[in-house]
């Protein structure tokens, strides 16, 4: 039996199947997934939300995404860094987020650890992992690997700075996510 890779959506485009008929997961892959990022607040915020998502949907963090915005001060690492206890427990209480105290007091630490780079050196970092650009994409979902060597490599690298909450598996969706590989599927109208 053969898994599904492409559904045709209300607008007769075919995407990668993960996407379903949600509205917004349709957006959010027509529009930024695999769309190379480069800038160190967007990046930032992608690995916040990537740690947030560990063990959770990514639709929960997208739905969610506009108040941990909010209340994470659009995520401006300087603002962030500056976040005290009691902007933990005011995050605690916020029913918009993820309630998550690890997680939580890992973006605040995270977002120090940004502001003891230069700027540019988060984007340059990142994007170092990056594996050459392929011809070869995946055929079905199947082919979409979890994990890469070059995920693993960030990760590490990552954790030797002391970030946290950016294992191997976040590290290849926040690869994803910000275009530094391109794992639209064959059929996916976004396969340039």
């Amino acid at each position: 039996m053969s898994v599904v890779s492409v559904l045709s959506g209300p607008d007769d485009r075919a995407r990668c199947a993960w996407v379903g008929s949600d509205a917004e997961y349709q957006r959010y892959h027509d529009e930024e997934w695999g769309t190379p990022l480069h800038d160190d607040r967007a990046l930032f915020e992608k690995m916040a939300l990537e740690g947030f998502q560990a063990g959770l949907s990514w639709i929960t963090i997208l739905r969610k995404r506009p108040r941990f915005r909010e209340v994470f001060a659009g995520f401006n690492p300087a603002q962030v860094a500056e976040f005290t206890e009691d902007d933990v427990a005011r995050l605690m209480t916020d029913a918009g987020i993820i309630r998550n105290r690890a997680k939580i007091e890992a973006t605040i630490s995270n977002a120090a650890l940004v502001m003891q780079m230069a700027e540019g050196e988060l984007d340059a970092l990142m994007w170092s992992f990056a594996p050459p650009a392929s011809d070869i994409r995946p055929a079905e979902l199947g082919d979409v690997p979890a994990v890469t060597a070059e995920s693993t490599a960030l990760s590490k690298a990552l954790r030797k700075r002391g970030f946290r909450f950016v294992g191997p598996t976040t590290m290849y969706a926040l690869m994803q996510s910000t275009g530094m590989v391109d794992d639209h599927v064959e059929g996916c109208w976004r396969v340039a």
